[in-house]
């Protein structure tokens, strides 16, 4: 498998976020979440039903997501996740914290951090 081809593994944590930032582009089902997520990663991330669902549970309990029954593009009953206003903050809580740890990395790699 040559690299563009290889499937990457998610960073611990991540999940959330891009669940988080999918809805926000509206209300989805759990096969268009993962669907979207693959698109817009070419391919490199894949999110299995496995993780997908109790994460899905989870932000729903905290708060971070409403549901509620609908018919997919296949006319399948399908449950439709969208964003509550505490979910479009943790959103912004996480891709702030992201944008903090991926500067912090690359701080270490072009050891700008060494030097000080």
């Amino acid at each position: 498998m040559s690299a563009p081809e290889q499937k990457m593994e998610l960073v611990q944590g991540t999940l959330d976020m891009l669940i988080l930032k999918t809805l926000s582009g509206g209300a989805k089902h759990g096969y268009a979440i993962v669907r979207r997520i693959q698109e817009a990663s070419r391919g490199l991330l894949r999110i299995e039903e496995g993780s997908l669902y109790p994460a899905l549970h989870r932000m729903q309990r905290r708060g971070w997501l409403a549901s509620e029954w609908g018919v997919s593009e296949s006319n399948r009953k399908a449950k439709y996740y969208r964003l509550t206003p505490a979910g479009r903050e943790q959103l912004e809580r996480e891709i702030a914290s992201w944008n903090r740890l991926v500067e912090a990395i690359s701080q270490v790699l072009t050891g700008a951090a060494m030097e000080a």
